[in-house]
């Protein structure tokens, strides 16, 4: 049966209709916010997996009717997710995984259906909603409700879920979600936020975050389903005791070695050989096998996480609040606009930036009012990178995640297109990693920025906080390696400039985290991205001022934008000869690589790129002579293109001819044009106007000053008299 509940939520109305649509998954809910509506369902696989971890899947679908457009490319349909899809999958995923038992091992699916968009309405934060709450009304085990808001900053003020026009005026943005009580996921972005600024952001987001939890938990009650009986996966505690005993001490020492790989093949080697020895003592334990594999498993991050927190040591002997040894430097790359490496401890990046025209922006078929993006980040993971082999293919979720941090972090630097009139493409190849390679991705494409002279506001670095709980006690990590990721408990990254904060994430393992912890971590990532900054300066203090010779040059001016059809021609046929017959000898067509490129804006702002400063001036010459405008008065100098019986035809330059009337040609009577005139003559001429049908009349008469007339005149009597 059908039931509707409803919410006003800060002047907005959430409403929730549960029992009619999709009955079969274990719990479904269509959620209205506004305009926005998503339809959420959970399902839950009745077999108990047999892997060592919890199945998730979070699907979120973008449909692109929601938004009344239909797919483009050949196949007129969805395919697979876009970037941005990927990313609202994962943004619903991080708050909600945490909150199942982790021995939890049957599959369960939640699958987002967008079908209606609002853009005043986030349908990501929706859906982060209907999914939380599609979990807590089935009978899956689910240990929420969570919520998310996204809260704007614009002045002195903070705001819950922006509209598409206060998100332009935001100077800071933060999605954030969590319980009724705690914050369990970020994602921030920022121009330059102060520390305080962002925990007060996130107290205000908290607290209706709260509200959200509490207006599921009355719907639940109504319609709710008792929870099902499902097997965990637990082990014999004397067992595992037994397992843990045997194997723990050889476990610290092979965690203490300071090398990775040498200490990864230890801890392989310790486990290896406790799975071994409890599969002999207990050859009738069929299961055995993957008990021991399991406890083993357990105790390395039992380790890690007993000598972090009770001896305030980490794997690699640092302290707490210890960077690992940096090293930096620009230019490897001869033939890329800018290039630049940057190494932490046992993470490496090589970033390259490449400049191109603003008509080679990024076009985004999706939900959003943005059709395309001038500045991308692109993040690439080979498996080489943690000395592995593997498939490789298109980017996976996590390529995807780390590049729209890594871009979100740069972007609030990236000078306006009016200032600089490029797309900027930067490309992270990680090429060593031991945890942090999204945040050495932002400082080595900082670095390669200011190498290739893209005049960024500020330098912007990157740290990979941690964070390892055992009770009430805690330990906050700077700059987390792979193992301390891997075991710990939060993995908090802070990007930023000297003065603030320019992006920020969180994911956690547990419930969730305080208000005190965040500060805290927030002010130690504070201290380790100021030493990171130091470091980058000694490298590059600022932006070059000059391109690469290897990187487009422009010319930018303005035209009236009445005359852009004019530029462009019927089918684009003048523009194309422009490209051609301006571009060096040798191109064939409009998209050979060695084109000049033109950009024409609708405001009428024209942008030319090439490499060749003489083709981008000639280029430029010839649109401005399409388009200069004729002023009635001024006098030319022009070509006699064609002389009729009634005048002749004169180009003024290219694009622009008018006439000149057989009784303008000069001061006396004109039998024939061609006793004045002959095609190719230069000659003088006044524009006097246009007639009614939009031609322009010219006057050579006119133009002539009074002597020359004279004297005009006085020679051609004469000459009738010798004859």
């Amino acid at each position: 049966m059908k039931k509707e509940f409803s919410f006003d939520f800060l002047g907005r109305k959430i409403v929730v209709e549960t029992g009619e649509l999709a009955k079969q998954a274990n719990g479904a809910v269509l959620v209205r916010y506004g305009d926005t509506v998503v339809l959420s369902a959970s399902v839950m696989s009745n077999q108990v997996g047999t892997g060592d971890f919890f199945p998730l899947t979070v699907v979120y679908n973008e449909k692109l009717y929601s938004v009344g457009k239909i797919p483009g490319g050949f196949i007129k349909r969805e395919g697979r997710p876009s970037e941005s899809a990927t990313l609202a999958a994962r943004l619903i995923d991080r708050p909600i995984r945490p909150m199942f038992d982790e021995n939890f091992r049957n599959e369960v699916q939640v699958i987002n259906t967008i079908l209606s968009v609002d853009p005043n309405n986030s349908p990501e934060i929706t859906a982060l909603f209907a999914s939380s709450l599609a979990l807590g009304i089935s009978d899956i085990p689910f240990d929420g409700p969570v919520a998310g808001v996204i809260v704007g900053k614009i002045g002195k003020k903070y705001i819950i879920n922006p509209t598409a026009e206060e998100l332009d005026a935001c100077e800071l943005t933060v999605t954030v979600a969590g319980t009724k009580t705690d914050i369990c996921m970020i994602e921030a972005g920022a121009k330059e936020a102060s520390e305080s600024d962002m925990v007060e952001a996130l107290t205000f987001g908290q607290k209706h975050i709260k509200e959200l939890c509490e207006f599921q938990e009355s719907i639940i009650e109504v319609v709710g389903k008792e929870k099902a009986e499902i097997t965990l996966a637990t082990i014999d505690s004397d067992l595992e005791k037994e397992i843990k005993q045997y194997s723990s001490d050889d476990m610290l020492a092979a965690i203490q070695i300071k090398d990775k790989l040498t200490s990864y093949a230890k801890i392989e080697e310790v486990k290896e050989k406790t799975i071994e020895y409890f599969m002999e003592k207990y050859p009738d334990n069929e299961d055995i096998e993957k008990i021991a594999r399991k406890v083993v498993n357990g105790v390395e991050g039992e380790v890690v996480r007993d000598l972090i927190t009770e001896k305030h040591v980490r794997p690699d002997g640092r302290k707490l609040d210890e960077i690992r040894p940096l090293s930096a430097y620009i230019d490897l790359l001869p033939r890329t606009h800018g290039s630049a490496v940057f190494t932490r401890g046992q993470t490496q990046a090589l970033a390259t930036t490449t400049l191109g025209a603003l008509g080679e922006h990024q076009i985004l078929d999706g939900l959003g009012l943005e059709d395309s993006k001038r500045f991308m980040l692109h993040y690439n993971f080979p498996n080489f990178s943690v000395g592995e082999t593997g498939r490789y293919g298109s980017p996976g979720r996590r390529e995807i995640g780390h590049g729209a941090l890594g871009e979100r972090a740069l972007l609030q630097v990236i000078p306006s297109e009016e200032d600089f009139p490029y797309t900027i493409r930067v490309v992270s190849e990680i090429l060593e990693s031991n945890g942090s390679s999204s945040q050495a991705s932002i400082c080595a494409g900082c670095l390669s920025l200011m190498a290739a002279g893209v005049p960024i506001k500020a330098p912007v670095a990157g740290i990979a906080m941690g964070l390892i709980t055992k009770g009430k006690k805690y330990s906050i990590l700077t700059d987390i390696q792979g193992i301390e990721d891997h075991m710990g408990d939060m993995d908090f990254k802070v990007a930023g400039t000297k003065n603030g904060i320019t992006a920020l994430q969180m994911d956690i393992k547990i419930k969730g985290v305080t208000k005190t912890i965040l500060k805290e971590a927030l002010a130690q990532a504070k201290k380790a991205r100021l030493e990171i900054l130091d470091l980058m300066k000694s490298v590059i203090d600022e932006p070059r001022k000059e391109l690469s010779k290897y990187a487009p040059k422009i010319e930018t001016f303005n035209i009236n934008p009445d005359k852009i059809r004019d530029v462009i021609g019927r089918g684009g046929e003048m523009i194309t000869k422009i490209i051609l017959e301006c571009s060096p000898e040798g191109v064939k067509t409009v998209n050979d690589k060695d084109a000049v490129k033109v950009d024409l804006e609708d405001d009428g702002r024209v942008i030319v790129y090439h490499t060749d400063a003489e083709v981008i001036a000639r280029t430029a010459k010839r649109i401005k002579d399409i388009t200069r405008e004729v002023a009635i008065g001024e006098v030319y100098t022009g070509k006699v293109t064609k002389v009729e019986d009634f005048g002749c035809f004169v180009s003024l330059w290219e694009g622009c001819e008018g006439m000149v009337h057989v009784s303008q040609l000069a001061n006396e009577r004109v039998n024939k044009p061609s006793d004045i005139v002959k095609v190719g003559d230069e000659i003088l001429v006044k524009a006097t106007g246009y007639d009614n049908r939009g031609r322009l009349n010219l006057s050579r008469k006119d133009a002539l000053p009074k002597d020359d007339g004279a004297k005009e005149k006085k020679k051609r009597i004469f000459s009738k008299k010798s004859e």
